[in-house]
């Protein structure tokens, strides 16, 4: 929803979670984005776009599930000519990633790495703050506590070892 509110284009938002995909076609209808983004149900073992559907594909942490040199190849067909990528990926081996880009009919525009340091300021941080309110003010919400939890864990996770949640953008066109 926030690339809709930042472009005029038509998105199209892949998943094979269909709880999850109603979730978000309730949320697009309730904020006035459904004409402007559809949610579909898709596997990315199974995508069947018609060639050059695209003027990007932005793969927020999902490229590992096929992996990257795969991810890379079977989604160049569906990116218009000049057609840009933005693939957020687990950190790892930059040298082998750039050379795969290269490989597989890409330039790479840019690349940029979230630290552990990163996740903490801009995202757990808050997170753990705003988690704080809620607890106070919603104290006797057993429905709330219990997603506040579910948060925290995800937050204590990240304590417990934040080096594993080190990420890495990679901005690429297809030449």
């Amino acid at each position: 929803m926030e690339l809709a509110r930042l472009s005029n284009g038509q998105i199209i938002g892949l998943d094979i979670d269909q709880p999850l995909l109603y979730k978000l076609r309730c949320k697009l209808k309730k904020t006035g984005f459904s004409d402007q983004v559809k949610a579909v149900k898709c596997s990315m073992f199974e995508i069947s776009f018609k060639h050059e559907s695209f003027d990007i594909i932005w793969a927020e942490g999902s490229i590992f599930r096929i992996g990257f040199e795969r991810g890379l190849k079977e989604w160049h067909r569906f990116l218009k000519s000049n057609g840009f990528m933005v693939v957020h990926d687990e950190i790892g081996n930059l040298t082998k990633k750039q050379k795969q880009i290269s490989d597989c009919g890409y330039v790479l525009l840019g690349h940029l790495i979230l630290t552990e340091d990163v996740w903490w300021i801009e995202y757990y941080s808050p997170m753990e703050k705003q988690i704080k309110e809620f607890r106070s003010k919603y104290f006797d919400n057993p429905k709330i506590i219990k997603v506040l939890d579910k948060e925290q864990q995800e937050i204590d996770m990240f304590k417990k070892n934040p080096k594993l949640y080190a990420s890495e953008f990679f901005i690429i066109q297809k030449l």
